[in-house]
């Protein structure tokens, strides 16, 4: 027990130092075009928060660093977990709970933050977010104080676009649902604890984004941060309430076309209450149709100031 308390102090110190303390109609930025790349902190210190809730094998490396970004990946090995509502707050969405099996896969330790984005940015792979404000914020992608922070206002195929920039992909919803739950029945990423701010930002208590990995104590089993609130997190599949009752039981990537093109977005943000940020709790956001003509609103699709993403990357 003293080892987790000092493991989890080291976290909270090394986190201190690296920085400081839905759908909108679209808003674009003039200003967007005369952005200057601020780096983004590389932060180390997720080993012992993986450490400290999963028990790997002898020789399993279990944590790495994307070269391309900078951002720390947790391994996902393969298995069988619990998918959907298994809560008495469950939506019709969320039904029927089954069991599903994945192959191994990598997932982002963190959201994307403004520092990362920006790298993709000025390597001319990546457009600028659709607004530099956040929630609260007028000033807050191109900001150094905040490069540290998820990015918002991307529409999903600039999130897209960003992972695969970095050599990964926007993760399944599958994927995303166990990174965050584990092989168990939780309600949310670290069990069953009422949410709080020990846990989480969410239910407007902090009114705007919080630093990337600022709750490691709302950690999931696999030690993979801010799963619940902070932002909603898009994911790759089309959205269909039904889903799950014709749903692929082995490596499931959703329906295979959309004729509205909603993409499922996973986790809950920094506004929503309780019930919206359980780790089964499916929304549906309109995604980008990359095939209509580019800037156009159908070609972007929704964005928000409390939606971000996160990658993932098959097992290498």
């Amino acid at each position: 027990m003293k080892r987790h308390i000092t493991i989890l102090l080291l976290f909270i110190f090394i986190l201190s130092a690296c920085g400081s303390p839905a759908a909108e109609v679209p808003v674009i930025d003039a200003t967007l075009t005369q952005i200057t790349t601020i780096e983004p902190t590389i932060i180390h210190p997720t080993r012992e928060v993986i450490a400290t809730t999963i028990a790997p094998t002898e020789d399993a490396i279990t944590f790495r660093v994307s070269a391309m970004d900078g951002m720390p990946q947790v391994y996902i090995p393969a298995g069988t977990f619990h998918m959907g509502g298994y809560d008495i707050r469950a939506a019709p969405d969320e039904f029927p709970a089954h069991d599903v099996t994945l192959d191994a896969y990598w997932m982002d330790q963190l959201e994307v933050v403004n520092g990362m984005y920006q790298l993709c940015v000025s390597a001319g792979a990546c457009t600028p977010p659709q607004s530099i404000r956040s929630q609260r914020r007028d000033n807050y992608y191109n900001n150094p104080e905040f490069k540290d922070y998820p990015v918002v206002y991307v529409t999903w195929g600039q999130a897209k676009g960003y992972c695969e920039w970095a050599g990964k992909r926007l993760p399944t919803e599958a994927e995303w649902e166990r990174a965050g739950r584990g092989d168990d029945l939780r309600t949310f990423p670290w069990g069953e604890d009422k949410p709080d701010e020990r846990f989480v930002n969410f239910n407007m208590l902090v009114t705007d984004t919080s630093r990337a990995g600022s709750y490691p104590l709302g950690a999931s089993p696999f030690g993979v941060l801010d799963m619940a609130g902070n932002v909603a997190e898009w994911t790759n599949d089309f959205y269909k309430p039904n889903y799950y009752s014709t749903s692929e039981l082995v490596n499931p990537k959703g329906p295979i076309t959309s004729s509205n093109f909603f993409r499922v977005v996973r986790g809950g943000s920094l506004g929503d209450a309780e019930i919206n940020i359980r780790v089964s709790k499916r929304s549906s956001v309109l995604g980008s149709d990359l095939s209509a003509l580019k800037n156009t609103p159908e070609y972007l699709g929704d964005y928000s100031p409390r939606i971000g993403f996160r990658c993932a990357q098959d097992e290498r």
